[in-house]
């Protein structure tokens, strides 16, 4: 059980369910309430199809490249670091993407989740189904996907928003960034424990 509350809170902080409900709202004020449902549904669909063959495939890609899981570890911690920089200097979605909601599924699915999920999935089960990353993509999605839901019911509110999105946008970004050196440090950790032996 610990490794699935473990794995959960991962996911769902490098998700980040505020910040996609608040780039979805953003994107589409104008658009009538079941506009934005179907909207919603269909950007969480593609978040978690993704995630889903990060999970499935990420081990198969790490032994094609003969890439070891400790150093991915120390690669994919560097990644959630810079991600979690990037969010305290406020930056959010990425930039040039071809839609609004492109933008939504890029930063839900960004390569820092993507490494955190390929990591869940390696550490916590070597050579068979991933479940407790799948189980963690599947819950994550789903309350990202309720948090867009009810977002897409409600009229974007100016007031206070930019206040509150920086608020919650550096404190995911710190704890992103602790996330990431704790995969490096871990990486690190075993790696060298197995040189030395």
């Amino acid at each position: 059980m610990e490794l699935y509350i473990q794995a959960f809170i991962t996911v769902l902080s490098l998700m980040n369910p505020v910040m996609c409900g608040m780039i979805f709202q953003a994107a589409e004020p104008d658009r009538p309430a079941p506009d934005r449902m179907k909207d919603a549904s269909k950007a969480a669909l593609a978040v978690a199809a993704i995630l889903v063959l990060a999970a499935l495939l990420g081990e198969r890609l790490l032994n094609v490249f003969g890439i070891s899981l400790d150093v991915f570890s120390v690669a994919g911690g560097g990644v959630l670091v810079w991600m979690g920089f990037s969010m305290l200097r406020g930056m959010t979605a990425p930039t040039g993407a071809s839609s609004p909601l492109t933008s939504l599924v890029l930063f839900a699915a960004s390569p820092g989740t993507i490494t955190g999920v390929i990591s869940i999935a390696v550490t916590h089960t070597r050579g068979e189904l991933p479940v407790t990353a799948l189980a963690a993509i599947t819950v994550a999605t789903l309350i990202t996907w309720l948090v867009m839901a009810v977002l897409a019911k409600s009229k974007p509110k100016t007031t206070g928003t930019g206040f509150m999105q920086a608020t919650v946008q550096s404190f995911m970004g710190l704890i992103v960034m602790a996330m990431g050196m704790q995969f490096a440090f871990k990486g690190l950790s075993a790696y060298f424990h197995l040189a030395g032996s």
